[in-house]
Order: structure tokens, then sequence, then C-alpha cells
């Protein structure tokens, strides 16, 4: 995740340079998603959503505005995201196992994902983590 301030234009400025630096030391099918944070300022806004959009189709990038503060859409922007690297590596799955009749193992710690009513995010809000 690149994630910038909408209300500071210097941070989005920066997610040029911060994209090309991913790019040059990951893997080439790594999965980036452009995170414009700090939705609940609409107010404060000085990155227009469609610059934003516009950079991340230019880029190839999956495209969110989230809030920290209220917890607007950072779940679906973690399970976007979840999802974008399950469909990498299930494709590298079967791309290793093509011909073989071998089933190909993934190395790695199983992640249970709470979604629903059960996930109640108003202790975290209550808790200021973030530096932004």
């Amino acid at each position: 995740m690149l994630v910038y301030d909408i209300t500071k234009r210097q941070t989005f400025d920066h997610v040029a340079r911060w994209l090309e630096e991913l790019r040059s030391h990951a893997d080439n099918s790594i999965v980036i998603m452009l995170i414009g944070n700090k939705g609940d300022l609409v107010d404060q806004r000085v990155v227009h959503t469609e610059d934003a959009v516009e950079f991340a189709e230019d880029q190839g990038l999956f495209f969110s505005e989230t809030s920290a503060f209220s917890g607007e859409n950072v779940n679906s922007a973690f399970f976007k995201l979840l999802e974008e690297i399950n469909k990498v590596v299930s494709k590298r799955s079967l791309e290793s196992n093509n011909g073989n009749n071998n089933i190909a193992t993934l190395k790695g710690s199983k992640i249970d994902i709470i979604s629903g009513p059960e996930l109640d995010i108003t202790e975290m809000k209550e808790v200021p983590s973030c530096s932004c």
C-alpha cells in the first residue's frame, strides 16, 4: 500500500518516487494499491480523487480513499489487496503445477480474516495510533 494524505499535496507528489523505488526492489508480480487517506477531511482536500484515479490507472495500481480516523473503507482496502495477492499466489501455484501431477504446496502461515459483525473497530478508534 502506498498511502498519501489527501490534505497534503506534497505527499501525493512523492508517490511516483515511492512507486519507482518499490518496483525496483520488489518482485514484478507485486500487488500495489494507492490509498488516499484522511477521507474524513473533505473540506481540507487538496488532492482531487480524479488526479489519484488517473495516476493509479496509468500505473496499473488499485485505488481507494480511506479514513484511518473513522475507519471508512479501511477494511475494504485491505480485503481488496488480500484478494489480489491471493490471485497472484494462486496463478503462480497453477503455473508451477502446469504439467505436473504433484500438488503445489504453498509455504507460509494461515491467515484467518474476520469479517462481518464480529469485527469491531470502535476500540481502535479510541486510541489514536496514526502519526500522520
